[in-house]
């Protein structure tokens, strides 16, 4: 179960210094990107009750990693409406838009 809290939520909280509050669908190219700087996002870690990731999957992400992928040209796509304000300290709106999975190019169909 993602969610620093483990309840299938990118909540935050004072425990969170990390702040896993980016909602993302990760990538190939993500995942090994956080490989490379010392984030093992796809091992198991059944000690954790971490069963590892695969691309496709949901995780909340903290936001300072999202932000460097993003910088890196990696990263991963984003739930807008799972990820949580908090993020906005971190990423700007614009990145998290420009990689958003949730919202049509053209969102005027919505009603």
């Amino acid at each position: 179960m993602t969610g620093f809290y483990r309840d299938g939520c990118c909540s935050s909280g004072p425990e969170d210094r990390g702040s896993h509050t980016v909602c993302a669908v990760v990538s190939t190219e993500f995942l090994a990107h956080q490989l490379t700087v010392g984030n093992d996002l796809q091992t198991p870690r059944p000690e954790h009750g971490f069963g590892g990731l695969r691309p496709g999957d949901r995780w909340c992400v903290v936001a300072a990693r999202w932000m460097q992928a993003y910088e890196a040209g990696a990263p991963a796509g984003v739930v807008l409406a799972s990820t949580n304000l908090l993020a906005l300290e971190i990423i700007p709106i614009a990145a998290l838009r420009e990689h958003a999975v949730d919202v049509p190019d053209d969102a005027s169909g919505l009603g």
